[in-house]
């Protein structure tokens, strides 16, 4: 009898050692690889805790990481201009990174992935390894989307006559509102994503590119079923031409010229899109699936 009991118990511990080991093997990973720091931007009319599920996916895939989602320019207060909250977001962040010998990864949601392209383009001592565009206009914005639901009438159908006025680039969207029919429009008036883009002149544009391709990786997520990005393809930086059919981003010379690094990016093997259907806008953050195809591997 004590023989069997003896054995019963060993079954016990060797099940419950089998459970654990896993566990602590997973727990000593990530001391030894020590995962990046993670540094989340939310978007329009979002705020920090709409990012929950995404901090959960984080953990459970990469245990023990650092997961800040910045708390700014929440629900109204997106609305404000690029320029003021890119020097609002990096203020934030730069202490992260300061504290971050090994660098750290940016996933940037909707409009944050422009602001953060404000930031990786200002800030010379960056160390960001992966920025992470998770279904951002980094092309531009142009036609209906749900968002415009919030709008008044007026604005929904005469948004471009608010955007292309001095009042206009005081608002958010209009900082990178990009209508191919009045390209002179956009060219002459955008304060923000033209000159990121160097489609107007930028004494700062050397310098910038330089700063931008400080990242490792550029992850460019999006996806046809979006519904608010338009084109969906200008979270890849296609866009459309003055008949509004789609050009990719190959073809465009912001890629060509390699104005500010794309095709760096791309020769570097650096530059990766990820395309997924069936996602609505407001769940790129949320649908575990998209996690793991298209944001887990580039968070080491």
């Amino acid at each position: 009898m004590r023989g069997s009991h003896f054995a019963r118990t060993r079954r016990r511990s060797s099940g419950a050692a089998a459970l654990l080991w896993p566990l602590l093997g997973a727990c000593l990973w990530a001391a030894v690889v020590g995962f990046k720091p993670v540094i989340v931007v939310h978007g329009l009319f979002d705020s920090s805790e709409d990012f929950k599920a995404l901090s959960v996916f984080i953990n459970e895939s990469h245990p023990g990481t650092n997961v800040t989602v910045i708390d700014l320019f929440d629900r109204g207060g997106s609305l404000q201009p690029m320029w003021k909250q890119v020097e609002g977001f990096k203020a934030a962040i730069y202490p992260i990174m300061q504290n971050a010998a090994d660098g750290v990864n940016l996933i940037c949601y909707s409009q944050g992935g422009l602001v953060c392209r404000g930031i990786l383009s200002t800030l010379s001592d960056h160390n960001v390894h992966s920025f992470i565009s998770l279904s951002a206009p980094q092309a531009g914005q142009y036609g209906d989307t749900d968002y415009f639901k919030i709008f008044p009438h007026f604005v929904k159908t005469n948004l471009y006559h608010l955007c292309y006025t001095g009042i206009g680039q005081h608002i958010s969207i209009c900082n990178y509102w990009n209508d191919p029919h009045h390209r002179d429009l956009y060219l002459n008036n955008s304060e923000y994503l033209a000159l990121l883009n160097s489609e107007r002149p930028n004494p700062n544009s050397t310098e910038w590119k330089k700063n931008f391709l400080r990242i490792q990786k550029l992850v460019l997520i999006g996806g046809p079923d979006d519904g608010v990005i338009t084109p969906w393809q200008s979270s890849q930086f296609g866009f459309y031409d003055d008949n509004e059919t789609v050009v990719e981003m190959q073809h465009q010379d912001m890629y060509l010229k390699d104005v500010f690094g794309l095709k760096t990016l791309a020769a570097r093997g650096d530059l990766i899109l990820c395309s997924f259907p069936g996602i609505e806008h407001v769940k790129w953050h949320s649908n575990e699936t998209v996690f793991h195809a298209c944001i887990e591997k580039w968070l080491l």
